[in-house]
């Protein structure tokens, strides 16, 4: 990870550019050689965008042999697209593991013979295979991505300044709320994979845990914060490893703090309060230390104990897709039809960019089929293509993105038809 200033550009007008660097699981290249050669081609571009894949690289043979992508991820201060001659770069290069590695482990007593053997929680190395490019397929109207990477960036600065806990407090927890389909839990994975990656000189592996919320729950009376206790204890272990970096996620996190007064009013069975006083006491065990981060999801925010929310640092609303993050989402998808060849070459403006009175460009009706979708998951979204090449398209070779876009608005239609 290197940074390379520019000289000859006051510096009033320098952009700080960060870019990130895929490098192949089996190549074993010097990461120096392969920056230097990423800086090589971008100086002869005219200028580079933001959240952006760079293209042309590929004919560079070296490149091509021990990289698979290169991702422009943001520039600051913040902009759309900077010249390249006002850019510094920072580059960032990883190498993920060539297969995902993933465990599952259980909290039960080995010496308690009736407990069920439950999968309490899943864990991945990271940088993963399998979540490349997943931050940038996510599309939200704000800057929501980049105020949680500045939130990262703040609570560290903040320790490595060594402020004091009892007069200036955070407790690495986010929440994550709002309807399902939303993304909240691909964002979880996504900053995860982000922190991996953008904190490699700081820490040697990033670890992802996925707590699955609904195996803390026992049969036995009184057990269930018992294996809060035990699950934490394994994160615990973990973060004892001040080398690495850890995320732990939890999904459907109102599934363990559903709010004691409803269990003290008999709505709820007594052991649900073991279960949220387990869990408030291990993130605050957890808030001391450097190297972990708490995502938490939930699609009922309203049920969730008031004494977790105080805890959360940040509590971010993730709404349904506005018309304009449709359209991202579906131009996307759009731009990768075009990458890999299956359909016709065109471009495709920001949703604002396009023309009033336009109905009839690949744009045009793309936005109307945006507007057409408005509110739908990212989810369901991103099926679409599929959808309409089995029901409406036939081709095998590039189909012009007009009929793509028809066979598209005819698959959602028949969709929403099933459904109603």
């Amino acid at each position: 990870m290197h940074t390379y200033p520019g000289s000859l550009v006051p510096m009033h007008a320098r952009r700080l550019v960060h870019v990130e660097i895929q490098q192949h699981s089996y190549s074993s290249a010097d990461v120096s050689e392969i920056e230097a050669a990423v800086k090589a081609h971008l100086s002869q571009c005219d200028k580079v965008e933001s959240e952006s894949y760079l293209s042309g690289w590929q004919d560079t043979a070296f490149l091509a042999e021990h990289v698979d992508r290169i991702y422009v991820a943001d520039i600051y201060p913040p902009e759309k697209a900077t010249l390249v001659v006002h850019a510094d770069w920072q580059f960032y290069t990883f190498q993920p593991f060539a297969v995902d590695n993933v465990d599952e482990f259980g909290v039960n007593d080995p010496n308690e013979a009736h407990q069920d053997n439950a999968v309490a929680a899943t864990l991945s190395e990271l940088p993963s295979q399998s979540l490349s490019g997943l931050w940038s397929s996510l599309m939200y109207d704000d800057d929501v991505k980049w105020r949680l990477l500045r939130y990262i960036h703040s609570t560290m600065l903040f320790s490595d300044a060594d402020v004091d806990f009892n007069l200036i407090a955070w407790n690495r927890v986010v929440l994550l709320h709002g309807p399902p389909g939303t993304g909240k839990t691909s964002l979880c994975r996504a900053l995860a994979q982000k922190l991996a990656i953008r904190l490699q000189g700081r820490y040697t592996h990033g670890k992802l845990v996925e707590i699955n919320s609904h195996s803390l729950f026992s049969k036995w009376f009184s057990e269930s914060g018992k294996l809060v206790h035990r699950l934490f204890d394994m994160v615990q272990q973990l973060v004892e490893d001040e080398t690495g970096f850890v995320v732990v996620l939890i999904d459907e996190i109102e599934s363990l703090s559903k709010a004691r007064s409803s269990a003290a009013a008999g709505v709820e069975p007594s052991d649900s309060i073991r279960v949220v006083n387990a869990l408030l006491t291990e993130l605050d065990k957890l808030k001391q230390k450097r190297n972990v981060l708490v995502m938490t999801t939930s699609n009922l925010s309203d049920s969730i104990d008031p004494a977790f929310l105080d805890r959360a640092d940040i509590r971010q609303y993730i709404p349904p897709p506005s018309a304009a993050a449709v359209y991202m989402i579906l131009r996307s998808c759009m731009v990768e039809l075009i990458r890999v060849g299956l359909a016709q070459e065109t471009s495709f403006p920001s949703f604002n960019a396009i023309r009033e009175g336009d109905s009839t460009s690949p744009a045009a009706m793309l936005r109307d089929l945006a507007i057409h979708c408005q509110g739908s998951s990212g989810r369901s979204l991103r099926r679409l293509p599929v959808m309409a090449h089995a029901q409406h398209l036939h081709s095998a070779g590039a189909v012009a993105c007009e009929e793509w876009i028809r066979a598209m608005r005819c698959a959602w239609d028949s969709t929403r038809t099933v459904l109603s």
